[in-house]
């Protein structure tokens, strides 16, 4: 007789209740303690009719899902079959994937953006004010999403899709400012707007100390707005005519060994800028191409700044936003699946958008303010293998519920609840 499986066990049904995400219920009393559904309830508009959802039916449920690895609107099934998660964290009746997707399309067309920008604000503040610092560094980037809808515009990659500027601070991850934007915006254009939109979103006794951002930030109007609020800045600059001419005047013996080149500085100002600002260059030796007759000699690097340090330290600050806001647009663009929008419709995939950045800055709060300290350096996909992976079985016994874990898992998980139980407190 041929075996019926590989492996010496038995499949069976069971009808005890068991869910595959008892970490995940955690964030979600967290979400609880932060007080994030009612937020979500009172800024954004309520359901048409008695028998609509309320908003936070459906960006609860989306938050959940990005959490734990949904990648698009059909994985909100997985959120909806788990009954025991559900139970657990109180979302009683869910909304379907379609009737979510119709959500996000009346949201977008509606006043669904800003009440999402509401929610951000009022999450950001809270969290702010739970630090000591008070002056932030900014770190401004655009980002490209590729999407296959036919509506996408195509991008300066030569790529169909949205080109979303996000600014993080520096200090502690959080987003603190995005915008959503058509592939074929530059990227550019309006970036003073971003950073004053970014500065006034800071709470009281809090504010925008450093700016870093790459060439799309060497602008006139940038460098004036940093001087006239004292902030300091480093600037990757335009190898135009004029940085190229500066660059030229430096004397040869003002260029020092630096890593596997040299650097050196000048002081350089733009048409509109109103005070001058120091030019760091770094420049190193290019290998020739085979068969290329005049390729150059060496490739330059320039920052435009006026932080008061040496040339050397400058550049290590600014490379140092390589971590702070590039991998951290990785992990919000791969880690929670922004890397691909679920609409034909431009506003619709910016309220989702706008939700995921949300589920990222909860992420970077419940790291702080909820998991031990070893936790915190982890991106979302070790959590989701070490913590929101962890299988329960939930019971119900005397009118109470309970969720049963695994020995190893319950210290943690007691660890979590009661530090969420102190926030709802504060």
């Amino acid at each position: 007789m041929m075996p019926q499986s590989v492996l010496p066990f038995k499949l069976e049904i069971t009808n005890d209740e068991i869910t595959p995400h008892a970490g995940l219920a955690v964030f979600g009393e967290f979400l609880r303690a932060l007080s994030v559904p009612g937020l979500i309830d009172r800024t954004l508009p309520g359901p048409g009719s008695g028998a609509g959802y309320l908003a936070s039916s459906h960006v609860l449920p989306l938050v959940l899902m990005l959490h734990g690895g949904g990648r698009s609107l059909e994985d909100l099934r997985q959120v909806r079959e788990d009954a025991g998660l559900r139970e657990v964290v109180g979302l009683s009746d869910l909304p379907s994937a379609d009737a979510t997707g119709d959500w996000l399309r009346r949201m977008g067309n509606g006043g669904g953006l800003a009440g999402l920008a509401e929610v951000h604000r009022q999450v950001l503040r809270r969290a702010l004010n739970r630090e000591a610092a008070t002056g932030y560094t900014l770190d401004i980037d655009a980002t490209q999403i590729v999407a296959e809808k036919r509506e996408a515009k195509w991008t300066y990659k030569k790529e169909r899709g949205y080109m979303p500027l996000v600014g993080h601070l520096a200090e502690n991850g959080l987003v603190v400012g995005h915008e959503f934007r058509e592939g074929n915006a530059s990227p550019q254009a309006g970036n003073l707007e971003f950073i004053e939109r970014c500065a006034a979103e800071m709470p009281r006794g809090k504010r925008i100390a450093h700016v870093r951002s790459d060439s799309a930030g060497y602008q006139a109007s940038i460098v004036n707005w940093c001087e006239e609020h004292g902030a300091t800045f480093a600037i990757g600059a335009d190898l135009d005519a004029a940085v190229l001419s500066s660059i030229g005047a430096i004397p040869s013996s003002a260029w020092r060994p630096y890593q596997d080149g040299q650097i050196a500085e000048t002081v350089h100002s733009m048409n509109h800028t109103k005070k001058a600002f120091r030019l760091v260059v770094v420049r190193r030796p290019v290998q020739g191409k085979l068969f290329e007759d005049e390729a150059p000699a060496e490739r330059y690097k320039a920052l435009a700044s006026n932080r008061d340090e040496s040339a050397e330290e400058t550049v290590a600050w600014y490379n140092r936003r390589g971590e702070a806001s590039e991998n951290r647009i990785k992990e919000l663009k791969i880690g929670f699946g922004m890397e691909r929008m679920p609409c034909g419709d431009f506003s619709a995939n910016a309220v989702f958008f706008g939700v995921g950045v949300l589920a990222y800055n909860l992420f970077v709060l419940f790291k702080r303010d909820a998991l031990p300290a070893d936790w915190r350096r982890h991106q979302v996909q070790t959590l989701r293998w070490r913590l929101y992976q962890i299988a329960g079985k939930v019971v119900h016994h005397a009118g109470a519920v309970i969720l049963k874990v695994r020995r190893s898992a319950f210290a943690l998980l007691e660890e979590i609840r009661a530090r969420s139980a102190e926030l709802a407190r504060a």
